[in-house]
């Protein structure tokens, strides 16, 4: 997470990675879940279980000023049912967050305390890159927005290190040159591009 004010209030571009990230979900047909990511071990499936579980703890971390270390308890999800459950989730996430309040106080997460404001820029970038990884294991059917790929980037670039963040993101990789910020985003996390 980053320290330094943003320059915008983040909540905008969360709401937006949400909506992005869910119109991409539903779009994934069931046969797909198994297919493979570019993001370490995660199939489809995996993918989307990994970004539900941390929607839900963001979510429920709002009010309590942090979340704590562990995986969230989540129900079995039905083949079928990865486009409502996760809609669910992101409109949950983007309504606990509501409160402008609640962007000025400290945020606590296993790897540290920062201010709110960035804990949201934060889960801006988490949500974008994994878009990037879901849309890019669907053959790139999506137009992914670039203002919400700049954001995040800017937020890897001033919270995760070059090394990586050891759970979150592998070490930055080169980009190539001329390469979208799409591409360069997810070189910044540490994903192979061509």
């Amino acid at each position: 997470m980053t320290d330094a004010q943003p320059v915008t209030d983040p909540r905008p571009q969360l709401r937006g990675a949400v909506e992005q990230m869910n119109a991409l979900v539903a779009a994934v047909g069931t046969g797909r879940l198994g297919e493979r990511t570019p993001c370490g071990d995660f199939d489809i499936r995996g993918l989307l279980r990994h970004l539900l579980g941390a929607w839900t703890k963001f979510a429920e971390g709002a009010a309590a000023g942090g979340i704590q270390p562990g995986a969230p308890a989540l129900p079995e999800i039905a083949d079928d049912g990865w486009a409502d459950t996760l809609a669910a989730a992101g409109a949950r996430l983007v309504a606990e967050w509501e409160d402008e309040a609640r962007l000025a106080g400290p945020f606590s997460a296993p790897w540290g305390t920062s201010p709110a404001y960035g804990a949201v820029a934060f889960f801006v970038l988490e949500t974008v890159t994994h878009t990037w990884d879901l849309n890019e294991a669907l053959g790139r059917p999506a137009a992914l927005d670039p203002e919400l790929s700049a954001f995040a980037l800017a937020t890897a670039e001033a919270a995760v290190p070059a090394e990586g963040r050891k759970g979150a993101f592998e070490p930055a990789r080169p980009a190539p040159e001329g390469a979208d910020v799409h591409t360069r985003l997810a070189a910044r996390t540490g994903r192979e591009v061509k």
